[in-house]
């Protein structure tokens, strides 16, 4: 068997998704036309924020989202070190620094505990952030009403990176409406639980932070009168007034999205169908399996398992590297941001972050998507009990 025979993660298009794309393409419009504003109020819709932005990227979305706080040079923002590196970098566009906060060793998320910890040292030393980007790993959000409150408490603005958490929930509501946030933002990559091909939204509450954010996805340029600086020179003017991006959406992604959304219900709950057969499957081996708050009903984007080192032989590399030969294709989310050669530079250390390490040394992502069946479960959850033995 090749390897990557089973993928750890894969996109489900249907008929409906590409007769969706295939009306935009016959369309009079293939960037910046009806489809967009439709998955907007589809996410919308969905989420319950009141304004959406859809851009070319999670990664753009961050970017926009931290401009639109004001973040810039001397300030702060910090994240989890276990997460894409995106969630770090868009701090560093803005020329801003940048820091960490280690994860809980449960729910691999930001740990409130430790940042409570770290804004108190923060505060004696004046050098509090402006603002705090908790991430939502596998799908599972964060303990959004803790953080919400210390950021009331130390005065920073928070950012939902909800990059895997689409379809899921907090406390009963949606993620992404901004109850404990700013802002929020989804990612729409192929694996991600939705997909627009390549594609990220930022949704708010905030008119003047929906403003903001429209302006620097297209140019920092405004066709609206009232935002111009005097009377426009005729029905074709327009103005720069801000140093904007081009980080638009096209049509044709907007309309995939927008049907992938009619789905997203389903995909969810397959998600977590297959994480209960998982379950039963690998009751006896010795991993640890995803632990779920009861606060939160997760988007399942990711299935990360944990060795027990302890109780196993093989070394984690050796069990990756195992599953991998016999055509599984698992990955490990994430490296560590602050062990990044880039990061390292600017002075951290991998025992700076002592539970990101651990998970590290431990985790590996198995396959999880909606076309994943039973019988492929088996076949990934046979390889594992080999490759643990």
């Amino acid at each position: 068997m090749t390897i990557g025979a089973i993928p750890y993660g894969r996109q489900s298009i249907s008929d409906a998704d590409i007769q969706a794309v295939v009306s935009v393409l016959y369309s009079d419009f293939l960037t910046q036309g009806p489809a967009i504003p439709s998955f907007e109020q589809a996410v919308i819709a969905h989420c319950g924020a009141r304004h959406a932005l859809a851009v070319n990227s999670a990664t753009s979305a961050l970017h926009i989202a931290c401009l639109s706080l004001g973040l810039g040079p001397g300030d702060w923002l910090w994240t989890s070190p276990i997460t894409f590196v995106a969630s770090a970098n868009c701090a560093l566009y803005c020329g801003a620094r940048v820091d960490f906060v280690d994860i809980d060793p449960r729910t691999y998320n930001l740990c409130p505990e430790a940042l409570e910890r770290k804004l108190l040292k923060a505060q004696r030393e004046n050098r509090l952030p402006k603002v705090v980007i908790p991430v939502h790993l596998c799908g599972q959000p964060c303990d959004m009403v803790r953080i919400h409150a210390l950021g009331q408490r130390f005065g920073f603005r928070i950012i939902e990176d909800a990059s895997h958490a689409i379809g899921g929930k907090y406390q009963g509501e949606p993620i992404g409406n901004c109850r404990y946030s700013d802002i929020t933002v989804f990612s729409f990559h192929p694996v991600k639980i939705i997909t627009t091909a390549e594609g990220g939204m930022a949704v708010t509450n905030a008119p003047d932070l929906a403003n903001a954010m429209s302006l620097l996805r297209s140019h920092g340029i405004t066709r609206d009168v009232e935002q111009m600086t005097h009377t426009p020179d005729g029905p074709w003017y327009y103005q720069q007034i801000a140093l904007g991006f081009n980080y638009r959406m096209t049509d044709m992604q907007a309309a995939l999205g927008a049907s992938q959304m009619s789905r997203l219900g389903e995909f969810v709950a397959k998600r977590h169908t297959i994480a209960e057969h998982y379950e039963r499957l690998m009751a006896d081996l010795p991993v640890t399996l995803p632990w779920q708050h009861p606060d939160g009903y997760s988007g399942l984007h990711l299935y990360v398992i944990r060795l027990q080192t302890e109780r196993i032989t093989r070394t984690h590399p050796g069990v990756f590297e195992s599953l991998r030969k016999q055509g599984i294709g698992v990955n490990l989310h994430y490296i560590p941001v602050h062990t990044q050669p880039y990061y390292a530079r600017m002075g951290f250390c991998p025992e700076d972050f002592p539970q990101a390490m651990q998970y590290y040394a431990q985790a590996i992502s198995l396959p999880m998507y909606p076309d994943l069946t039973e019988a492929m479960q088996e076949q990934v959850v046979g390889a594992l009990a080999e490759a643990l033995q």
